[in-house]
């Protein structure tokens, strides 16, 4: 058996055992984390949604390349017909959109640099947000004074990232991730449901809403008229964004969870049966639980939050990044050096 296959197979065993102890609410019990104040209503906002961004169709196949070589385990599961022996072809576009976009089981620290002027105080605090995370997997995101791996504005354009090792094929002078008008006026609880969203998608983590089990809850006229209104999105976006399920072979993961925080708050008016899908606005246990087994710590270091720097005084953000935005920045400025 070769290393890729031990750690494919132990990340099956993974998802089993958190599966145990979501049923039996173990990890509930041994760890804390803030609960949302009474009185918030579950329910998407204007502009609370997260888009995931996806790289263009030219770059698909090339990002599933690096992604597999960041990490091997990337590679497409193989389905129950591969258990009898029987193969069907892929083409390379096919086996790009079943493969996983995690950074690998080795400690790793993702640089971070932000596209506009930002006050040291809101970068510190951003940064500490991303390292929620780190309480329980060995990554963290650590400041840079250069190029990050991960590439922040608060420019127009909302909340989204892209996914995992795909920040790679970004160009080096585009966003990476976005928090729209994030300042230090905003809700801590914002922080802890945005910030640490976003992060999870740069760790490799989808939407969960998009589980099939949840999927199939949601009523597609329903929601073409419910994300029209609250986030103008059309037809295709939602499609994209909400009711095409994640295939099961291109993630390893817990049983469907709609508290996750990479799960969107969805109303009772948009679902077949009537009932909310709840969604996350903090790391739950299970996603703490599932992101320590990803990501070991193998004795990893405290994480700290950013650089010392003499604290600012934040200065009113101006959008400069316009031309960002765009989701196709033209073959011309695909990084050529990967890796």
């Amino acid at each position: 058996m070769s290393d890729t296959d031990r750690i494919r197979e132990v990340l099956l065993q993974i998802s089993e055992l958190v599966r145990s102890v979501t049923q039996e609410g173990g990890t509930a019990e041994e760890q804390h984390f803030e609960e949302e104040p009474e009185g918030v209503e579950q329910q998407v906002a204007a502009t609370s949604g997260c888009t995931l961004k996806v790289l263009p169709k030219r770059l698909v196949v090339k990002a599933a390349e690096v992604a597999r070589k960041i990490n091997p385990v990337n590679a497409p599961q193989p389905g129950p017909l591969a258990a009898m022996g029987v193969t069907l072809p892929l083409d390379p576009l096919r086996i790009a959109l079943l493969t996983s976009k995690y950074w690998g089981p080795a400690t790793r620290k993702l640089t971070v640099s932000f596209l506009e002027s930002t006050p040291a105080n809101l970068r510190a605090r951003i940064v500490s947000h991303l390292n929620a995370w780190a309480t329980n997997a060995g990554v963290s995101f650590v400041e840079t004074g250069g190029t990050g791996d991960i590439r922040i504005s608060r420019g127009p354009g909302g909340y989204w990232s892209y996914l995992g090792t795909d920040v790679k094929l970004i160009p080096t002078h585009l966003p990476t991730m976005n928090l729209q008008s994030f300042t230090m006026n905003t809700p801590e609880s914002e922080y802890a449901r945005v910030v640490r969203h976003e992060a999870g998608h740069t760790l490799g983590f989808p939407h969960e809403h998009m589980r099939r089990e949840l999927v199939a809850r949601i009523d597609p006229v329903k929601a073409y008229a419910y994300f029209l209104a609250t986030q103008g999105w059309d037809k295709a976006t939602v499609d994209q964004q909400v009711l095409t399920p994640l295939d099961d072979r291109s993630i390893f993961a817990t049983p469907p969870d709609q508290t996750s925080i990479m799960c969107y708050q969805l109303p009772a008016s948009i679902t077949r049966d009537g009932q909310p899908i709840m969604g996350g606005f903090n790391i739950n246990p299970t996603d703490a639980a599932f992101a320590g087994l990803i990501y070991p710590k193998f004795g990893f270091g405290e994480v700290k939050a950013g650089r010392k720097e003499r604290v600012e005084q934040e200065e009113e953000f101006v959008p400069t990044m316009a031309q960002a935005y765009a989701q196709d920045w033209g073959a011309a400025q695909d990084p050529q050096h990967i890796m």
